[in-house]
């Protein structure tokens, strides 16, 4: 086999790995924690379906691209619960020492190309990446109201804590925000989430 091809299906059987990091969110149905593959998969299908509401000439191809691999990284470093204060201090660190192995797995040029859409999702500067973050933050939001708010009662997660956390999808996607708002409003009223 070509040495190219070779480093192409060792990337590729290494992201399988994706499908045992398992997230703090439950499944809609709410018997299961999702996984990450599960979570880039729903991700990509929401860049599709939600498209209208991404900014004006938004490249919705580049937001699936970046979407499919932007947690590609939690092979090594994990996924980081994003109300651990602690573990989210390190967590920059320890994805970045994971994207610097992973990605280096891939021919040179495919390299550069998947890790600067990663980049790109992290720093949210493009209107592609702050629709495609805002897309990363609306889809547990919506798990979570889903299943009455479990994963957020098990750790005594706020109303104050979803909405900083979360705040930032108006910049990626203004509507999809004002949804948001109002579900995690719902739950808190419903007391899905403490207040």
């Amino acid at each position: 086999m070509p040495d190219r091809l070779s480093q192409q299906f060792a990337f590729l059987l290494e992201i399988d790995r994706l499908k045992q990091i398992n997230r703090q969110t439950l499944i809609a149905d709410g018997t299961r924690r999702e996984n990450d593959a599960e979570h880039s998969w729903h991700l990509a299908v929401m860049a599709t379906l939600l498209a209208e509401y991404a900014p004006p000439d938004t490249d919705i191809a580049r937001v699936t691209r970046m979407l499919l691999v932007h947690d590609v990284v939690e092979i090594d470093a994990g996924d980081t619960y994003c109300y651990d204060q602690s573990a989210c201090a390190t967590q920059s660190q320890r994805e970045q020492a994971a994207a610097d192995r992973i990605f280096a797995m891939l021919p040179a040029d495919q390299a550069a190309d998947i890790r600067k859409l990663w980049e790109e999702f992290e720093a949210r500067q493009t209107p592609e990446s702050r629709f495609a973050a805002a897309l990363d933050r609306v889809q547990p939001v919506l798990l979570n109201y889903h299943t009455q708010g479990r994963a957020w009662q098990e750790k005594g997660v706020t109303r104050a804590q979803v909405i900083e956390r979360n705040q930032h999808i108006e910049a990626g996607a203004p509507r999809l925000w004002a949804y948001i708002e109002q579900l995690i409003d719902d739950a808190v009223t419903k007391g899905y989430l403490n207040p």
